[in-house]
C-alpha cells in the first residue's frame, strides 16, 4: 500500500471515529439528559448521563485548559508515531490503534472544547465503575492492544523507527 493511501484511509477512519462519539453523546444528551438512568441490566449496567468536568475518578476537575494542552501534546506524539511507524503490512495493527487513539482523543476534546465538559454514558454498577463513553472506549481497548502488541508481536528490533536518537554510522 502506498503511504498517501495509509493517511487518507487513516483520516477517514479518524472522521468516521469521531463522528460516531459524537453521535452518541447527542443521543444520550438528547434521551438521557434530565432522565433517571436508563437500565440495561440490572444492577450491572446502565445509560447514566454525567457531565464529566474531568478525567476518570474525578481527577484534575475543572482543569479545561489543562486537557485541551495535553491533548494537543499527545495528538502530536501519535502523529509523529504514525508517521515514523513503516507503512507495511507487518505494521498495520500499530497504526490502526494510533489511529483508534487519535479519534477517541479529538472525540472528548471537541466535547472539552465546545462544551466544557465531556459527555459520558455507560455506567457498569456492578463495580461502581466511572461513567465512560465510546471516545473512552477507542482509547482504553486501543491502548490495551498497542501495549499487548508493544510487548508480544514486535521484537524490540522491529521498533527502532521509533528511537529519537539519530542512527549512528555502520562500521567502515
Amino acid at each position: 500500500m502506498k503511504q498517501k493511501t495509509y493517511y487518507i484511509g487513516g483520516s477517514f477512519l479518524v472522521l468516521l471515529l469521531v463522528a460516531f462519539d459524537q453521535y452518541t453523546k447527542y443521543l444520550a444528551t438528547q434521551n438521557l439528559k434530565g432522565q433517571e438512568s436508563f437500565v440495561l441490566i440490572k444492577n450491572v449496567f446502565s445509560l447514566h448521563y454525567l457531565e464529566n468536568v474531568g478525567a476518570a475518578f474525578g481527577l484534575f476537575e475543572n482543569q479545561r485548559i489543562f486537557f485541551i494542552i495535553s491533548t494537543a501534546i499527545i495528538l502530536c506524539l501519535i502523529i509523529y508515531f504514525f508517521v515514523k511507524t513503516p507503512k507495511i503490512k507487518r505494521y498495520q495493527p500499530m497504526l490502526f490503534t494510533l489511529l483508534f487513539v487519535v479519534a477517541g482523543a479529538i472525540g472528548n476534546c471537541i466535547d472539552r472544547i465546545w462544551l466544557g465538559y465531556v459527555v459520558d454514558f455507560f455506567y457498569f454498577e456492578l463495580i461502581d465503575f466511572p461513567v465512560f463513553n465510546v471516545a473512552d472506549c477507542y482509547i482504553v481497548v486501543a491502548l490495551f492492544v498497542f501495549s499487548f502488541l508493544l510487548l508480544f508481536y514486535y521484537k524490540e528490533e522491529e521498533l527502532t523507527f521509533f528511537s529519537l536518537k539519530q542512527k549512528e554510522e555502520s562500521d567502515v
